[in-house]
């Protein structure tokens, strides 16, 4: 499992978790799927949602990146719509698997993030 050193791994004063601290023991990551965001979520899940894009996007930007050690539950917040499949065919239970951010959905789904 890669580390994605300089990563942040958590909201700064919240619980919020981005990143893992170790592999499963068995090697198999927790599956990715796609969470449906509803209007109503509470402020402090939308500011964790937009401070784990802008990470991605500071890190990143919109080259492929192994999801390595990117916490599975913030992850799946994204993806399927900000964030996306990079190969074909894709193993949502790899911490190899590539991903990328979709810039044009990030973009309208975060208009607040600085550079994208």
């Amino acid at each position: 499992m890669q580390k994605h050193r300089g990563f942040p791994g958590r909201l700064p004063g919240t619980d919020f978790q981005f990143t893992i601290r170790r592999a499963n023991k068995d090697g198999v990551a927790t599956a990715l799927t796609e969470r449906v965001r509803y209007a109503d979520r509470r402020p402090p899940d939308k500011r964790a949602d937009a401070a784990f894009m802008q990470a991605l996007w500071d890190q990143f930007g919109d080259q492929p990146f192994e999801r390595g050690n990117l916490d599975a539950g913030r992850l799946s917040w994204l993806f399927g719509r900000e964030v996306i499949p990079a190969e074909d065919p894709f193993d949502p239970k790899s911490y190899d698997a590539l991903l990328q951010i979709d810039v044009n959905v990030a973009r309208v789904s975060f208009p607040e993030i600085e550079g994208m």
